[in-house]
């Protein structure tokens, strides 16, 4: 059977045509997104549960045969975490979705947890044995999506289009774009679809939002997403929505690797790193170093997360501490660090950008690093943090406006982020008197490509 796959930044979610409508999935319990983090035991243990849920075969055979090095280490680390026998505990092993969440929130120094591993696929410099690692964590993700979406639906999925951001990366962006594809075309085969393409996401958003129009407009897409934030003009309505090829409809497009996972890290760097000492006097008088804070936050940097769980930087925090007027703000980042707590910390940032979408301010409780700790973050605190990536977002909307030489009609603008009324005013004062529509925030995109693989696939 044919669907349509968004496998998000944020969130995980399969569409199909059902009597002239889409139908959303259940992969999450009842829920048709699933929060797109895995959390396992050990990190070794990943490879092992795709191969386990593979088909037998010669695609299972060869799989097996270049990870026989992670797969050995996968058997010494059951032996030292004492589990059973590989096909006993897959369930106890590895989860994702919330689940996932709620094994790294209950126990987060314990087992190794990820979140959005979609920003990390174009990730320059990767080593061979890193991109199979990136192929196991979300093949293991789309294995699980895919299960669950067939138990809900009571059908074989066979044929996906899957989305993509228009840059994965914004360096190098033609290599990065190519690595992080060829991830996701692995993982969709080892997945078990038989059949894989792609779609720009602001296009799909569009062919969404375009089923309603009655006249034909030029329609500038704006889809902020959880990792990248893509902007498409696009001449839509009656006389072009039941063509096949698209392509003379699409009139300019432009994307980069800023999106909402960008405002979260910058918010709980300018709003919450305060707390941990960001911002702290030195006995000697001179600044605060700020690089080790910032990689606190940093989640979607593979990098920055490497830097701050090492050693050295655990040294270079008690030092700091030492050298610090006020030690005990210090001495939180340690806790933080020691308890592998900077994705949770992140995620209240999150929580309060949301927040902040409905109210002017909201308070942000740290009590999984000390009792009592919280603070106040209100909507013109987030305004001010999130300014640099909002500019960058607003010139993405510019230039693809000038790559097609003509206004848009309208703006259409989708994706978690899009219902801050921060970046809807930022939208009115790059594009002017223009007017402003919403989709459907999470589900514009899946739905856009449950339309086009229906179409392709037919």
């Amino acid at each position: 059977m044919i669907c349509g796959f968004d496998y998000g930044t944020s969130n995980c979610a399969m569409g199909v045509k059902s009597q002239d409508a889409v139908q959303l999935l259940a992969v999450d319990g009842d829920q048709c997104f699933m929060p797109s983090a895995l959390y396992t035991l050990g990190r070794e243990l990943i490879c092992e549960q795709v191969g386990l849920a593979m088909t037998e075969g010669p695609q299972r055979d060869d799989f097996i045969k270049t990870r026989r090095g992670p797969l050995q280490l996968a058997q010494r680390a059951r032996r030292e975490l004492d589990l059973g026998p590989a096909s006993e505990d897959t369930d106890a092993v590895m989860q994702v979705g919330q689940q996932a969440f709620a094994h790294y929130f209950a126990d987060p120094e314990e087992g190794y947890f990820v979140k959005s591993p979609k920003s990390y696929l174009g990730a320059s410099g990767l080593r061979p044995e890193f991109v199979h690692f990136f192929e196991d964590i979300v093949t293991a993700m789309m294995q699980t999506v895919k299960q669950r979406a067939e138990l809900s639906l009571g059908q074989t999925l066979t044929h996906t289009v899957i989305g993509r951001p228009v840059n994965f990366q914004g360096v190098n962006a033609e290599h990065s774009n190519r690595q992080a594809l060829d991830i996701l075309s692995i993982a969709a085969k080892r997945s078990g679809f038989q059949s894989v393409e792609f779609l720009y996401e602001p296009i799909a958003a569009g062919l969404s939002f375009e089923r309603h129009l009655t006249g034909n407009q030029t329609v500038l897409v704006v889809d902020i997403g959880g990792g990248t934030s893509d902007c498409a003009m696009v001449r839509m309505g009656p006389d072009h929505r039941d063509r096949d090829d698209r392509s003379a409809d699409f009139l300019g497009h432009t994307g980069e690797r800023i999106g909402g996972n960008d405002l979260d890290i910058t918010l709980a760097g300018r709003q919450l790193m305060p707390l941990f000492g960001m911002n702290a006097s030195l006995k000697s008088g001179k600044p605060m170093p700020t690089k080790t804070f910032l990689d606190a936050v940093c989640t979607n940097d593979v990098g920055a997360l490497s830097r701050f769980s090492s050693l050295e930087t655990t040294l270079h925090l008690q030092q700091l501490q030492r050298d610090c007027l006020q030690p005990e703000l210090i001495s939180r980042l340690l806790h933080l660090q020691t308890n592998k707590q900077n994705q949770q910390l992140v995620r209240c940032a999150e929580n309060a950008k949301i927040a902040l979408s409905d109210t002017d301010s909201t308070r942000v409780a740290l009590d999984f690093v000390e009792a009592g700790l919280d603070t106040q973050v209100s909507r013109s605190g987030l305004e001010n943090a999130i300014q640099r990536p909002l500019q960058r977002i607003s010139e993405l909307m510019a230039e693809a406006v000038a790559q097609a030489g003509v206004q848009p009609d309208q703006v259409f603008i989708t994706g978690g982020s899009a219902r801050s009324p921060i970046i809807r005013q930022a939208v009115a004062r790059t594009l002017g008197d223009i007017p402003l529509l919403d989709g459907d925030h999470f589900g514009s995109v899946v739905s856009g490509l449950t339309e086009w693989a229906q179409r392709i696939y037919r």
